[in-house]
């Protein structure tokens, strides 16, 4: 058989870059700024719907029920667990607006991951091929870089 034409169809990563600019920044703080906001608005339903709940147990079987107290703490403690968590995700936010603020126009930075597919033929480097980035200048391609 003769495998001198062939070639396979293989998947890679794609590095997306974006260019820094002021429209970049500005677009990016609103995004998280927005996802900030929305956190502080899950945190305050999480915590009335825990109130709300507990609230509803106690009045149903009395606060002198052990199992009633004990079904309380685990709610009030499913409760802060999961705005722990929130809280968490709320820092990771804030912490990027700070560096989001530190960044100079027209530095590259990652701004995400993809996947592509490519053919693969006898004679091909396939590190080079592998190495493919796209840097895009406020949404818009501004060059492709490697070996398409």
């Amino acid at each position: 058989m003769d495998y001198s034409n062939a070639s396979l169809l293989l998947k890679r990563p794609i590095t997306v870059k974006a260019i820094v600019t002021a429209q970049w920044k500005e677009e990016v703080t609103q995004q998280l700024q927005k996802q900030v906001a929305g956190l502080d608005q899950q945190m305050q339903q999480l915590e009335m719907q825990g109130k709300r709940t507990i609230e509803e147990i106690t009045r149903q079987a009395g606060v002198a029920n052990p199992q009633v107290q004990k079904q309380t703490e685990n709610i009030q403690g499913q409760v802060n667990q999961k705005k722990a968590e929130m809280l968490e995700k709320k820092n990771q936010f804030l912490q990027q607006l700070q560096q989001i603020q530190l960044l100079e126009l027209d530095q590259e930075v990652v701004q995400a991951q993809m996947e592509s597919f490519f053919r693969l033929e006898q004679g091909d480097n396939l590190v080079k091929k592998l190495n493919v980035e796209v840097v895009l200048r406020d949404g818009v391609v501004e060059e492709i870089r490697g070996e398409v």
